[in-house]
């Protein structure tokens, strides 16, 4: 048996998962963030229950990282302060995100999630490592569905220019 078999626990990390887990969490407690503040610029109530959801998922992701991050002696990026509560009516129009825009934005960070777990997952020589961003990316998975139905169902997605099969072939 090899110095990397048995309890994955046990094994060292190797300086690739130090990164990326490292620049995970940090992106993660940003974008946790980010969607704290765009909370209360939303004024759709489906929308503010999916970020809800993101914001959650996002911490518990961060809780799970940080253990483990300790648990090896790594020192954790910074955390951002919570934010504070505000009502949308209170944001100028011109200051304030749009529905349509949150919707975009959480649809182009579920898919740059997605993109980092999968590199995770590939890059991971503990196998603990590999099944956390395989789990990370299924609950990701779910609400990047999500968050296409309710862009397609408001009317808040902008397609690119549709293909259509000449009529001749």
């Amino acid at each position: 048996m090899g110095m990397l078999s048995g309890n994955p626990k046990n094994e060292p990390l190797h300086y690739g998962e130090v990164f990326g887990l490292w620049s995970y969490l940090n992106i993660t407690k940003g974008t946790v963030a980010g969607y704290q503040t765009v909370l209360h610029h939303a004024g759709d109530e489906d929308l503010k229950n999916l970020l809800k959801e993101a914001i959650d998922q996002g911490k518990q992701e961060e809780n799970q990282i940080e253990t483990l991050l300790k648990e090896n002696g790594v020192g954790l990026p910074p955390t951002p302060p919570e934010r504070p509560d505000a009502r949308s009516e209170n944001i100028p129009a011109g200051a304030r995100f749009l529905d349509p825009e949150i919707g975009a934005m959480l649809s182009a960070d579920t898919a740059a999630g997605l993109v980092s777990c999968s590199k995770m997952i590939g890059q991971a020589v503990r196998e603990d490592i590999a099944m956390m961003f395989g789990q990370f990316h299924t609950q990701k998975a779910a609400i990047g569905a999500k968050v296409l139905r309710l862009n397609k169902e408001k009317g808040w997605l902008v397609p690119p220019p549709l293909h259509q099969k000449p009529d001749n072939c």
